[in-house]
């Protein structure tokens, strides 16, 4: 209902050919259902890049993804076959499999978690590390009517590395799993089973009937979306979980609505709203879609046998009473003409200054409306005459306040029109609109014209703005505080471009419609008042209250009557959805009563969503918190960006691009996608596009990924900036790295089965080796940056820097070198070092990947036996780098870039001369700081560059090098530059490769230069360094890379 739509246009000339296009009124009381706040340029660009990205996908041209080019084939299946009852700690004990399975590794250990209450904040007090902290928040509560999709599992995604990071710290943590009722999808959902099932509509049953239907749907089908977030490993605390329908969350709702009241913030009034006429009630602008139409067009329209047309304009004759004249006025809807009460005209048009005041005959009903004048009117669009409809219009009824002009309902809430629409009573309106059309004598002629159709998301129908008494809430004063407390700094909105989003939109805010006309839902506990020998019924009287009883006693004493004398009946409506789901973060916590919960946990400390839920969901929970409690929901928002396909479109159900995240954990295969499509409810049209997107993208369907990859995939992305393409080859890339991480405990333990002597513990291990102080310090520099980076909620940066630890420097590096050629007592201490990186990497990891963490953790602790103080990892401490501040040796990190960049141009010249086997000598033409760097690693480079033997020369040498060759490199080597001051010859017997790296090396530098130049041109202009920031300049980088390609081949040139 709040959704950011488009802005009202109130050049009135212009509106009519857009009456449709919003159904959003001016601000004036009375208000309306919805406002809007984007302009109509916006809405026209994102249809026109919406056709586009779906004729790219149903042409013929395609280009090849990353998708399809990775080759991803089971080497083994293996699965995890040992009886273990549910709830029961999994055997690692086992055989460790030769390879990576995820199907082995998640077995079990969601179900012992949940079973021994880890997640539970009462377990804070069973750990050895806590701290007197609080932590808390509610996962958004999707609608119990689907399924999740790669949206949800973003956010679950998120909020479970955060929980899980905070639990391990020591916090008490809660995190509130909820489903949300969804009154509209719910019910319309239950309606289409109904009429498939039984040939029955919701009319043929009572209220009680069908209500009972629909608590059947949910019981069966509502724990769908909790299994999926078991399967997502959400460590939510289950015992807790909350349906917005739940008893006590119902009394929470009427308790708000009640309490609202008796301040005056919630009042009923007459103004128009989004009226679906297929589910006769009002909807928020979150159900309200807008289809953009580029002229003359023929529409499907529920209810209808035949295509209704949009996208023309009309022009009809109003004959000026007393006077042979007209004035003409043009419509994109005619079938609204029927209650027309006046003709607005700009009073400094020149054209109908003679008119002004004078009365003009209605076409058809011979009505004489009023020519009114009015500054809103744009006369330079159309004729410059507009038609006045207060009661189908939002602009109009805007009009009718300051002309106090009646208001005239034609068109009912079944969709048919009304008295006194004379010969199109009770016809349904587009067949009136036909009629009208066909009326000849004052008509002026028809045009196609481009607009913009407001259609109901749920049921397809056209949306009809229509005057209605519902329930408000006023919102100015409750915006205000909202607005304020960011200003002030109490509410922490990150990103912070937000901030201006949320002041510009919470300023220019419209009354709150809080009233729909469902079945299902929560009944507005409010009640018309009837008096006894009362005779006037226009005049309602209404009172609420928690229960009947409170209200009938209420209304005794308003009315100064006996209670027994009083008949009252509740209002049949139902609060909108997104009442009660602004009330969750408090209403889960127990709400209005003071609970031991509501006192620990509330405010929340986050609240992380999806940055389009801004409006619809996030400030009207600190709106409606506020004022409810007495203080914000939480302290801040976090938003992440959106998921969208390959194709730039945002995941959506009306799109059939949505994904579930059980397929990309399982696999799944093309055919049962396209299934899904099949049984979804999409037009034909829309129905090709997304199976031809998945057989675009998902040729052999998507494989099996395993949860651990899509959460760490899903995370690596910077959710504070641009929208999120996820590809499923990312996802795969994430499982390799699973393997590598099998891999590596492999390894791990089958050199510290060889140790007789323990594994110390972590602050009794002192590196020796050059190699193990780098590790090590590689390690707290890595524990490091993960916790600013958890702190400043940048996930990517944790996931990137523990990725880049564990293949790059674990793996690549230390690995491959210092076990291979330790001995004795170094090769014991290199071996504990080895088990604490693993260890302590794997807790680092434990957010974002629990289930193979867990698994390599509990295999990895029979090696230091008594070492596990939790019977989890989840449970242990987070890695902090105060612990390794006995680790930290910055000097080795600094050193070893040098030996690493060494390492990187000297593969690059082996693998540029395709040798493979060879192991030729190398000489170092380098500096004497740079000659004591690389003898201190002396061994890591002879190693990891695959060369028989390294040769220092130092033209400058030092008086302390005296272990460094005197001799020059000799001539007929391969060379590569390391920088200006470091460069590396490569003693190849063979002229072959040599002749090879030198096309190479020409080739590279007539491809690659031009395009430098022509950036580094770009870069070098006068203006470029106070236009970019630093850390975002290119200029060095290029600079230094031109300066590498032309020593490297000059230099081989002269070889």
């Amino acid at each position: 209902m709040w959704r950011t739509g488009r802005v009202l246009n109130l050049r009135l000339a212009g509106r009519e050919a857009a009456r449709l296009c919003s159904s959003n009124p001016p601000k004036p009381s009375p208000p309306s259902s919805s406002q809007s706040k984007s302009s109509p340029r916006p809405q026209a660009e994102k249809q026109r890049r919406r056709r586009e990205r779906e004729e790219a996908i149903l042409s013929s041209q395609h280009i090849t993804t990353a998708d399809e080019e990775l080759k991803w084939s089971e080497k083994q299946k293996i699965a995890y076959t040992t009886k273990t009852p549910p709830g029961t700690k999994k055997d690692t004990s086992l055989l460790f499999p030769s390879a990576y399975n995820p199907e082995y590794v998640e077995s079990s250990w969601y179900q012992w978690w949940e079973k021994e209450g880890f997640f539970s904040p009462e377990q804070h007090e069973r750990l050895p590390h806590i701290v007197d902290q609080t932590f808390s928040l509610c996962i958004p509560p999707p609608n119990v009517t689907g399924s999740l999709h790669l949206g949800h599992a973003l956010t679950v995604a998120v909020e479970d590395a955060l929980v899980r990071w905070r639990r391990m710290q020591g916090y008490r943590v809660l995190w509130v799993p909820g489903c949300d009722h969804a009154g509209i999808a719910t019910q319309t959902v239950v309606e289409r089973r109904l009429l498939r099932e039984e040939g029955k509509r919701r009319q043929d049953f009572t209220r009680q009937e069908f209500l009972q239907e629909v608590w059947k749907w949910k019981n069966e089908k509502g724990e769908e979306i909790y299994h999926q977030l078991r399967r997502l490993g959400a460590s939510l605390d289950w015992s807790r979980a909350c349906f917005t329908m739940d008893p006590g969350f119902s009394r929470a709702v009427t308790e708000a609505f009640v309490r609202l009241c008796d301040c005056g913030l919630i009042y009923r009034s007459e103004g128009l709203v989004n009226w679906s006429c297929a589910l006769e009630s009002a909807i928020s602008d979150i159900e309200v879609d807008s289809k953009q139409l580029s002229g003359q067009t023929m529409l499907s329209v529920p209810g209808y046998e035949n295509k209704v047309e949009f996208g023309t304009m009309l022009t009809f004759a109003y004959p000026i009473e007393g006077q042979e004249a007209e004035v003409a006025v043009s419509t994109t809807r005619p079938e609204t003409m029927l209650g027309d009460v006046a003709v607005a005209v700009h009073p400094d048009d020149p054209r109908y200054q003679a008119v002004h005041g004078k009365l003009c005959r209605h076409p058809f009903t011979d009505r004489l409306l009023p020519i009114i004048t009015d500054s809103m009117v744009d006369m330079e669009l159309g004729t410059g005459a507009v038609k006045v409809t207060p009661a189908h219009d939002h602009t109009d009824f805007l009009l009718s306040q300051r002309h106090s002009l009646p208001r005239l309902t034609v068109i009912g809430g079944d969709g048919t029109m009304r008295p006194p629409c004379g010969q199109w009573l009770e016809v349904h309106l587009f067949v009136s609109s036909k009629g009208v059309k066909r009326f000849d004598k004052l008509f002026r002629g028809k045009k196609s014209h481009a607009m913009t159709l407001p259609v109901c998301s749920r049921s397809g129908d056209i949306i009809e703005p229509l005057l209605k008494k519902q329930w408000y809430i006023h919102c100015d004063e409750m915006a205000k505080k909202a607005t304020q407390a960011v200003e002030d700094g109490q509410l922490e909105i990150i990103p912070h471009f937000y901030t201006k989003t949320w002041k510009n939109w919470l300023s220019n805010i419209s009354d709150w419609c809080i009233s729909r006309q469902l079945w299902w839902g929560h009944q507005i506990p409010a009640y018309q008042v009837e008096l006894p020998n009362s005779t006037d019924k226009q005049e309602e009287q209404w009172v609420w209250g928690r229960s009947k009883g409170e209200a009938r006693q209420r209304a005794a004493i308003k009315y100064g009557l006996k209670p027994e004398d009083i008949t009252l009946t509740q209002d049949p409506d139902v609060l909108d959805t997104w009442f009660s789901s602004g009330l969750f973060p408090f209403a889960m916590l127990g709400w209005p009563e003071q609970t031991t919960d509501l006192q620990r946990f509330y405010p929340n400390s986050i609240l992380e969503t999806g940055s389009d839920l801004i409006f619809f969901w996030v400030a009207r929970m600190v709106m409606l918190g506020t004022e409810l409690t007495g203080q914000l929901p939480f302290k801040k928002v976090l938003f992440h960006s959106l998921v969208r396909d390959k194709h730039g479109r945002k995941m959506s159900k009306s799109l059939g691009n949505v994904i579930d995240p059980l397929d990309v954990i399982h696999g799944v295969s093309l055919e049962r996608l396209q299934e899904k499509v099949k049984e979804g409810n999409l037009d034909p049209r829309e129905q090709l596009v997304a199976m031809e997107a998945q057989r675009k993208d998902f040729p052999k369907g998507i494989p099996q990924c395993g949860t651990d990859a899509l959460r760490f995939a899903l995370c690596s992305h910077k959710m504070q900036g641009e929208d999120i393409s996820l590809s499923i080859s990312q996802v795969l890339s994430c499982r390799k790295f699973c393997n590598k991480m099998w891999q590596t405990l492999r390894f791990t333990l089958g050199v510290l089965g060889n140790n007789t002597t323990p594994v110390g513990a972590l602050e009794e291990t002192t590196p020796l080796s050059s190699m193990d102080r780098w590790i090590c310090s590689r390690l707290y520099s890595t524990v490091k940056q993960c916790e600013q980076a958890f702190e400043a909620f940048e996930l990517h940066i944790v996931t990137s820097v523990l990725y880049s630890f564990w293949v790059h420097s674990l793996c690549d590096v230390y690995m491959v070198r210092s076990i291979i050629f330790t001995h004795g007592r170094s090769r014991h201490m290199a071996g504990s070092v080895l088990y604490h990186c693993v260890s302590t990497s794997l807790a680092l990891l434990s957010p974002f990947m629990p289930f193979i963490t867990e698994e390599l953790w509990q295999r990895l602790q029979p090696v230091r036996p008594g070492a596990a103080a939790q019977t989890s990892l989840c449970l242990q401490l987070y890695p902090c780098s105060s612990q390794l501040e006995h680790w930290h040796f910055p000097k080795e990190e600094r050193d070893f870039m040098l030996v690493q960049e060494v390492i990187r141009v000297a593969r690059s010249i082996r693998a540029q001369c395709g040798m493979t086997k060879e192991k030729p000598a190398m000489w170092a033409v380098c500096s004497p700081s740079q000659a004591k760097v690389l003898l201190h690693f002396g061994s890591a480079v002879w190693t990891l560059s695959r060369i028989s033997n390294l040769h220092i020369y130092c033209p400058h040498r030092g008086n302390d090098l005296l272990s460094v060759h005197s001799t020059p490199p000799p001539e007929g080597g391969l060379i590569g530059v390391v920088n200006h001051e470091c460069q590396l010859h490569l003693h190849i017997q063979s002229r072959t490769n040599i002749d090879k790296q030198m096309r190479q090396l020409s080739q590279r530098k007539d491809k690659l230069v031009p395009k430098l130049k022509e950036i580094l041109c770009r870069v070098q202009s006068p203006d470029y360094l106070t236009k970019v920031p630093a850390h975002v300049s290119v200029r060095g980088p290029i600079s230094m890379k031109l300066h590498v390609f032309d020593n490297t081949l000059a230099l081989n040139m002269s070889a």
